[in-house]
């Protein structure tokens, strides 16, 4: 089984930042594949099901997924960002589940907003929700997903900024990004993390289809 982790903080008043966008992107797994998000434990919201395609570009063989599905965990830690690895390593644990098979979507300061950067592995460039699952996984050695948000402008600190809903505008480019996000978690589940990079780290959200094969 694989384990697919949205970063975020429970609550509604939260539900909508860009802190969120771990949870967001899960929200849309979930309603794409039929899984309820309705299982609490480990000081999380869970649901278990099958994964059972990963969207495509029309006649794209290589992408066509196994019609028998992948089984999966969709899951939201519950405990605030900063503690989410006490959430998430108790769970991988429980379902046996190693760490190269737990795919974790976040948000990043250090990214342009818009802009989607899958990895293999890697620090936690500090994010706090991603020094917790480092620490409580004992490893870094799992795939992520990183979702530009950008920097604020001063006199705004970050801690203020990722707790803000996005604006108007960015709100326009997140409405399709977050699908792109789901598609990008697909891919890495039926064809792995290489494919899944060479087709979504492109430049921006706005990179036309035929230059989204290309790796940075």
């Amino acid at each position: 089984m694989k384990m697919i982790v949205g970063l975020g903080n429970p609550g509604p008043q939260y539900a909508r930042n860009r802190h969120n966008i771990g949870f967001q992107v899960v929200d849309i797994l979930a309603e794409r594949h039929g899984i309820s998000l309705s299982r609490a434990k480990f000081n999380a919201l869970f649901g278990l099901g099958s994964i059972t395609h990963a969207r495509a570009p029309k006649g794209n063989r290589l992408l066509r997924a196994d019609a028998s599905g992948q089984r999966a965990a969709l899951m939201r830690p519950l405990t605030f960002m900063n503690r989410c690895g006490s959430s998430v390593a108790p769970m991988a644990r429980f379902y046996r589940v190693e760490p190269q098979d737990i795919f974790v979507i976040y948000d990043e300061l250090d990214l342009p907003s818009g802009k989607l950067r899958l990895r293999p592995f890697g620090g936690s460039g500090g994010h706090n929700g991603m020094k917790s699952l480092i620490q409580m996984l004992g490893t870094d050695r799992f795939p992520r997903a990183r979702v530009g948000i950008g920097r604020p402008r001063a006199p705004m600190r970050p801690a203020d900024y990722v707790l803000q809903n996005f604006s108007v505008d960015e709100e326009i480019t997140f409405e399709s990004l977050r699908p792109r996000i789901a598609d990008a978690v697909e891919t890495w589940l039926f064809h792995g993390i290489d494919l899944a990079m060479n087709r979504f780290n492109s430049a921006s959200l706005n990179t036309s289809e035929s230059d989204k094969t290309g790796v940075e």
